[in-house]
C-alpha cells in the first residue's frame, strides 16, 4: 500500500461525486480519511446505484465506490454541540473538503476564516460547480450543468445531431482530479512552511482548463471554433473509428509515417501516393473517401485480425470494447485495477471498487478497509477527543451524533 500521505487527517464533508472522488484518492495515498455525514441519512449517493440490496441498505454501489478506505461519523453541523466538535476535529485536522454551495459553511459558522483561526496549517478545500466567486457563484450545479455549460456538450456526438452528454461524468472527475492534485501541493508546502491554504475548485474552471490544448488555444488564438465530428479527430486524419469485418476499431494517425504504414497493412499502398491524401491538411479536406477506402479494406476480416496486425506494424489503433469487456481485458487484470473485499460488515456480500491509474515503486495505492456503515465510526472518534459514554449518549439522544451501534467509546480509531 501507498504511505505517502500517511499521517495526513482528512475531514470529509462532501457528498455524491467530486467531493468523495477527491478524499477517496488521498485515502489511497495513505491518508486517514473521516468522513462526516448528517445522521440518519447520510451521503446522498448512499441512496444511489443499480444494486438494489446495496441501496435499501445505505450502502448504494455509487457510494461504495468512492468510499472505501474511509471512517464514518454522523454529526449535525446545524446544532451548536455539533458545531463545537467539528471545530475540535479540526483543530487535529490537516485537511477539511466540502462541496457545499458558496455561502453554506458560513452560515453554519465553519467558514474558512473560522477554521484558520483554530487551526492556521489547516488546508481547506471547496468545490463547487462555479468556484466562490463570479456572477453565477452561488448557483446550484452537478456534472450535466457543467458538461452545458463549458462548451464540452457542442463537441459531443455526431456532425450533423444534437449536442450529446459526455458517457461518464467528466466534470465531477476533473474537479476531483484537480482538487486533490491542489491539495496534495499544499500539503508539500506545510509540511516545509507550516502555513495552510484556501483552494477554490470549480468545476467549470477544471473541465475548462483540461480542453485547452487544441480546443480553446485555437479558439482565444485563432478564433476558430470547434464543432461536433462525432469520433473523428479534427487534428488528424484517419484519426477516428473504422467498421472493420465484425465491428469497429479505433485507429489515429498523427504522423506521416504512421499512415504510410497503415496503407501498406491494409495492403493498400497505392493510397500513399494518391494527391488527396498526400498530407495530414490533404486528409484532413479528404476525410469521408479516405474512410471509405479503409473501411472497404478493413471489412475484409475482422477486429482482431487488424489488431494484431496494426500491433506488429507500429500503427496506432485498438478495438472499441463495451464495459464488460474493457474491464475484463487481460490489460486490465494485470494492472490489477480492481480491488475486492469479500465481506461488508452486516452486508452479507462482497463489493469491489477502483484503484487508481498509477503504480508506485514503494507500494501501490490502496485501501484496506470497506466503505464504512453511516457513522460507524462515531463512538471511536469522538472518544479519542475526550467525549466519555454519558456525553455521548446525551448527544446522540438530542440528534447531534448518530452511528450503527450504542454510542459506546474507548474502540480504535
Amino acid at each position: 500500500m501507498s504511505s505517502l500521505l500517511n499521517g495526513v487527517r482528512v475531514l470529509d464533508l462532501t457528498n455524491v461525486i467530486a467531493g468523495p472522488m477527491c478524499s477517496y484518492l488521498l485515502a489511497m495515498l495513505g491518508a486517514e480519511v473521516i468522513k462526516i455525514e448528517v445522521p440518519r441519512r447520510g451521503d446522498l449517493s448512499r441512496s444511489m446505484g443499480v444494486v438494489d440490496e446495496l441501496v435499501a441498505r445505505g450502502m448504494g454501489d455509487s457510494f461504495c465506490v468512492m468510499n472505501a478506505g474511509k471512517k464514518s461519523i454522523a454529526l449535525n453541523l446545524k446544532s451548536e454541540a455539533g458545531r463545537r466538535i467539528f471545530l475540535d476535529m479540526a483543530g487535529t485536522a490537516d485537511v477539511v473538503l466540502e462541496n457545499f454551495r458558496p455561502g453554506v459553511m458560513a452560515r453554519l459558522g465553519l467558514d474558512w476564516d473560522v477554521l484558520k483561526a483554530a487551526n492556521p496549517g489547516l488546508v481547506y478545500c471547496a468545490i463547487s460547480g462555479f468556484g466562490q466567486t463570479g456572477p453565477l457563484a452561488g448557483r446550484p450545479s452537478y456534472d450535466q450543468i457543467i458538461q452545458g455549460f463549458s462548451g464540452l456538450m457542442s463537441l459531443t456526438g455526431p456532425e450533423d445531431g444534437e449536442p450529446a452528454r459526455a458517457g461518464y461524468v467528466v466534470c465531477d472527475t476533473m474537479a476531483a482530479v484537480m482538487a486533490a492534485f491542489a491539495v496534495s501541493a499544499a500539503l508539500v508546502r506545510k509540511a516545509r512552511t507550516g502555513d495552510g491554504e484556501m483552494i477554490d475548485v470549480s468545476m467549470l474552471d477544471s473541465t475548462l482548463s483540461t480542453m485547452a490544448s487544441w480546443l480553446i488555444s485555437g479558439y482565444v488564438n485563432g478564433g476558430v471554433v470547434p464543432g461536433r465530428l462525432g469520433n473523428h479527430n479534427p487534428s488528424g486524419s484517419p484519426s477516428g473509428t473504422f467498421r472493420t469485418g465484425d465491428g469497429r476499431m479505433n485507429i489515429s494517425i498523427n504522423e506521416q509515417g504512421q499512415y504510410e504504414r497503415l496503407c501498406d497493412a491494409i495492403g493498400l499502398p497505392a493510397l500513399k501516393s494518391d494527391p488527396r491524401f498526400l498530407d495530414r491538411e490533404s486528409r484532413i479536406r479528404n476525410r469521408k473517401p479516405l474512410q471509405e477506402l479503409l473501411e472497404d479494406a478493413l471489412a475484409r476480416s475482422g477486429t482482431d485480425y487488424w489488431e494484431d496486425i496494426f500491433a506488429r506494424t507500429g500503427v496506432p489503433a485498438g478495438p472499441v470494447l463495451d464495459f464488460a469487456q474493457a474491464i475484463s481485458h487481460p490489460q486490465v487484470q494485470a494492472r490489477q485495477l480492481l480491488k475486492h473485499f469479500d465481506d461488508m460488515p452486516g452486508m452479507g456480500r462482497g463489493i469491489s471498487v477502483t484503484r487508481l491509474g498509477f503504480h508506485l515503486a514503494s507500494g501501490n495505492p490502496d485501501v484496506s478497509r470497506p466503505p464504512p456503515r453511516l457513522g460507524e465510526d462515531t463512538a471511536a472518534i469522538l472518544g479519542a477527543l475526550g467525549l466519555d459514554e454519558t456525553t455521548l449518549r446525551h448527544l446522540q439522544e438530542a440528534g447531534v451524533i448518530d452511528g450503527c451501534a450504542p454510542c459506546v467509546p474507548g474502540a480504535a480509531v
